[in-house]
């Protein structure tokens, strides 16, 4: 009987955050979880930047929180030689991109 009560409060907690929240406590169960994200870069159409291990993508707010900014952000593996694979020697990297002028697909690995 403890078992519902505690389920029935974090539903009604959980119903109750602001959409913000709710996609924070999502980010947390899907880090948790863990993914492979893969994140390829176009100039045109042509493969400029591919970043791979990613586990999230987050939006970047203004500083004073009340306001999002209009690039994204994460951490990936820099596939250097563009082959889809990690290959020994290339390491995970701080990356950003603009939301109105990069041409990117996000997606998870399927392998």
């Amino acid at each position: 009987m403890k078992n519902w009560a505690a389920i029935i409060f974090v539903l009604f907690v959980v119903t109750g955050c602001t959409k913000e929240t709710q996609n924070k406590i999502g980010r947390a169960v899907q880090n948790w979880t863990g993914t492979d994200g893969v994140l390829e870069v176009y100039a045109g159409d042509k493969l400029v930047k591919r970043f791979m291990k990613i586990d999230k993508l987050s939006t970047a707010m203004a500083t004073d929180g009340s306001r999002e900014r209009p690039y994204r952000y994460g951490y990936g593996v820099l596939d250097a030689n563009l082959n889809g694979v990690v290959d020994p020697g290339e390491k995970k990297v701080y990356f950003e991109f603009s939301d109105y002028s990069t041409s990117y697909i996000f997606y998870e690995n399927p392998n």
